[in-house]
């Protein structure tokens, strides 16, 4: 999924959250407006991509505890100039889970979302453009803890909030698996 297709993808996502509606016409404006969007060069704020990684059953995600950002979170990073968001997501949740079993459910949008990163040593606080992809994943298979993370864990979705706390963008992917794995 390159620009093309990716700008096609946002002109006809449906999202029943008024906030990722909100996303669309910024995304839209980055993406035509920017030609280094997809490089983390682009200071202000650059495209990501990350894998929303669930279970066979749909009742687990599988999250990173993201040492720079000390918090939980879906696989996914910077897009480096890739413009293949679907490549970034799987490639991004391979190294970071070390999973081999992953599998991507639909070629569609999952999720999308702009959140502030923070300063961190040299680099300014700026905005990450996240498109987000369903995967699964067999909660069986053995993962690796790469050098970003402090640790991994599969969570059980309705036990998510204890451990992510009030991140509404995962929230919202609980809430749209929960309506896939009815």
């Amino acid at each position: 999924m390159g620009r093309t297709q990716l700008l096609e993808s946002l002109n006809t996502y449906q999202s029943n959250f008024e906030v990722e509606r909100a996303f669309i016409p910024r995304f839209k404006s980055l993406l035509t407006n920017f030609e280094n969007c997809y490089k983390r060069t682009l200071l202000s704020g650059h495209i990501t991509a990350s894998a929303w990684i669930i279970d066979n059953k749909g009742s687990k995600a599988l999250l990173v505890h993201h040492k720079k950002l000390n918090r939980w979170l879906q696989p996914g990073g910077h897009s480096d100039g890739d413009e293949n968001v679907i490549s970034v997501a799987m490639k991004e949740a391979q190294e970071e889970t070390g999973l081999k079993s992953l599998r991507l459910y639909s070629d569609k949008i999952f999720d999308i979302d702009i959140h502030l990163i923070p300063s961190y040593r040299t680099v300014n606080a700026h905005f990450h453009y996240d498109i987000r992809f369903l995967f699964v994943g067999e909660a069986s298979e053995d993962f690796v803890i790469s050098e970003e993370s402090n640790s991994l864990d599969w969570i059980w979705l309705n036990k998510i909030q204890n451990v992510v706390g009030n991140n509404d963008s995962i929230h919202r992917m609980v809430f749209k698996t929960k309506l896939i794995f009815k």
